[in-house]
């Protein structure tokens, strides 16, 4: 059997770019399963929701921004830590990067250990890497909640709860009714989980669920236009993440190591989510956080680089 090429090493293939308007001056940049960014229009600004990995990368984004708008970039708004999320920040030169309090923390914590991990893992997600200029820091935080005003156009950031990782945040509309989720919900897209909470994640869904949103901009994957496609993306979600806790949880019940519980998973998961992007990339990260959280390790364990390719390298064949 040939070896898996190491995470996401071996997908070097460029992705089709969608830029599309998901709710009144609120648009979703997706791309085939890449990171996800948002936008969000007002009357005397813009807010961009996720800002790509680099800087580099991070001008395509504005280069579709104006191609809507000629109103600047306020604000950029980190759903939560990970490096392929935060490192391109600098290009908007907005006034304010604001985050939750929790992820401020986990950046300090953890930030550079996590930029040396997934560069190490997502190559091509990196383009000109040699233009971040170092770690992305909020000087906006908050703890649970806040409004960012456009003018008349009311943004909430909302932390309704753990799950893709502690620090996870949302952006809600209200006058549309439309949510920027990050990576709380993928659509045909595996959930990462390695950083994951995963008891508590199906719980967020449920906050993110009471609000009912029209449309939602996930983390990875298409833009879900409609109540119908949002509730199976959440639907979706949930299901994956589920699976994967609860196999984990039953294989610590009965004893079986790590790589046995790599097995077990792929039994019950392979066939329903194998087909969905970044699946084999996040498996191995997924089994062994779920498995950790199964044996009570709550914080997850830092992933560094070296961390990375020795657990990948052990819970292979």
């Amino acid at each position: 059997m040939t070896a898996k090429a190491f995470a996401s090493t071996g997908d070097l293939g460029p992705k089709e770019i969608t830029f599309k308007e998901i709710g009144p001056d609120l648009y979703a940049f997706t791309a085939q399963g890449d990171p996800n960014t948002g936008v969000i229009v007002g009357d005397d600004g813009c807010i961009v929701f996720d800002a790509q990995a680099t800087p580099a990368m991070a001008k395509d984004v504005i280069s579709r921004v104006k191609s809507v708008t000629d109103k600047p970039i306020k604000y950029v708004v980190l759903s939560h830590y990970h490096a392929v999320r935060v490192l391109g920040a600098s290009a908007y030169q907005a006034q304010g990067v604001v985050a939750s309090l929790e992820t401020r923390r986990l950046i300090a914590e953890r930030g550079k250990q996590d930029w040396d991990s997934e560069y190490g893992r997502f190559p091509r997600l990196f383009q000109d890497a040699e233009s971040i200029p170092g770690l992305t820091w909020p000087n906006m935080a908050f703890a649970t909640e806040m409004s960012l005003w456009l003018g008349k156009r009311e943004v909430k950031l909302l932390h309704l709860g753990a799950g893709h990782t502690s620090g996870d945040i949302v952006a809600w509309v209200p006058d549309a009714e439309v949510m920027f989720t990050g990576d709380l919900i993928e659509y045909h897209s595996a959930c990462y989980c390695g950083d994951a909470h995963l008891r508590e994640w199906p719980t967020t869904l449920d906050e993110i669920k009471a609000f009912d949103p029209r449309a939602v901009a996930p983390g990875r994957g298409d833009a879900l236009v409609g109540t119908q496609t949002v509730n199976e993306a959440i639907a979706m979600t949930r299901d994956f993440v589920t699976n994967l806790y609860g196999t984990a949880e039953l294989s610590v019940a009965r004893g079986r190591s790590l790589k046995e519980t790599m097995a077990a998973t792929r039994e019950v998961m392979d066939p329903k989510f194998s087909s969905f992007a970044i699946y084999e990339h996040c498996l191995p990260f997924n089994v062994s956080r779920a498995y950790d959280e199964a044996s009570g390790i709550d914080d997850p364990i830092i992933w560094t680089d070296k961390r990375d390719r020795e657990m990948w390298a052990a819970l292979q064949g």
